[in-house]
């Protein structure tokens, strides 16, 4: 979450009135996470998030919007999707679409305990089961065509501007991946992007998982191995003290089984899927790095914290 798009107390007025949930009382923009702009908005009736789709084809948005309400209408805790009174979802602004949702309980945290990161796995497993009877499909967006193509764009500018060594990293990760098998493997709906800004917790209880617009149709085992690198690894964040790593990865994998066990082959592919999952938000944060966007409130990652969890995976396999 960003802001790209400034919005004003008249514009997020005239929004509204084309729901039915009370006249606004205050709003703030949201400067977390990169992808869409964001805004917190109370109205006299309730509180919302009001989001403003900065990149995704406006043909894209209605699996994201009835992903949602599937998932929220099937008991899982993520927000539901509002609807206006002509029964759409979305509405129009400064040429682009939007959408308001439920804004749910408690607080994102920077890191997570043990008891936290197995209601984490547990939720991640609720998700997948809650979304098998999801009939709608989403191929992966950044799946391996989207990285080999990614590479080769960036790749004289990642050696310029980060080093012969690390485009080196990036080359040669991208040919071992591309040797790779994962068709085996069980799938179904994914969250694709499980960080610790898109999990809430009240106390160690996940309150609720937000954010949805990475979500596509992919292996089980990807996802777990994203939400490993995301929230598990303290490998290459700055500012956490680390840890063991590989007791803090079981912790979640304990909590994921927990409601859906994984299987053989499933635990055979995580280590590479670990790599592949490193090496796509490495991808990710270069390419956000070196072509940046400008906004009002606007959040770049670093990219390094991906480069070392590569490297950890790596040497381990």
């Amino acid at each position: 979450m960003s802001v790209y798009t400034e919005l004003s107390h008249a514009d997020i007025t005239a929004i509204l009135g084309a729901y039915e949930l009370g006249a606004l009382q205050s709003f703030e923009g949201i400067a977390a996470g990169i992808e869409n702009s964001n805004f917190f908005v109370d109205t006299d009736q309730g509180r919302y998030v009001l989001t403003i789709f900065e990149r995704m084809q406006a043909g894209e948005l209605p699996y994201f919007m009835h992903l949602m309400h599937h998932l929220s209408a099937a008991g899982f805790v993520c927000p539901d999707v509002m609807r206006r009174s002509d029964g759409e979802y979305l509405f129009d602004v400064a040429g682009k679409k939007g959408a308001i949702v439920s804004r749910l309980s408690g607080r994102t945290l920077d890191a997570l305990s043990s008891v936290q990161l197995q209601q984490a796995g547990r939720a991640l497993a609720s998700l997948h089961l809650a979304g098998a009877s999801f009939d709608k499909r989403r191929e992966n967006p950044t799946g391996f065509a989207w990285l080999k193509d990614t590479a080769g764009r960036m790749e004289a500018d990642v050696a310029r501007v980060y080093g012969s060594e690390a485009a080196g990293l990036l080359h040669d990760e991208i040919n071992w991946q591309a040797g790779r098998d994962e068709s085996v493997l069980p799938r179904g709906v994914i969250h694709g992007d499980l960080f610790c800004d898109n999990i809430l917790f009240d106390g160690d209880e996940v309150s609720g998982v937000i954010d949805f617009y990475y979500a596509h149709d992919a292996s089980y085992a990807m996802d777990v191995a994203i939400s490993l690198n995301a929230l598990a690894m303290q490998v290459g964040m700055s500012g956490i003290a680390q840890g063991d790593d590989a007791g803090r990865m079981q912790c979640f994998l304990d909590g994921y089984q927990a409601l859906r066990p994984m299987g053989e082959v499933e635990h055979e592919h995580l280590p590479g899927l670990l790599r592949r999952a490193a090496l796509r938000f490495w991808s990710s944060r270069l390419f956000d790095a070196l072509y940046p966007r400008g906004g009002a409130m606007t959040q770049t990652k670093d990219p390094e914290e991906y480069r070392l969890k590569l490297l950890f995976h790596r040497a381990g396999s």
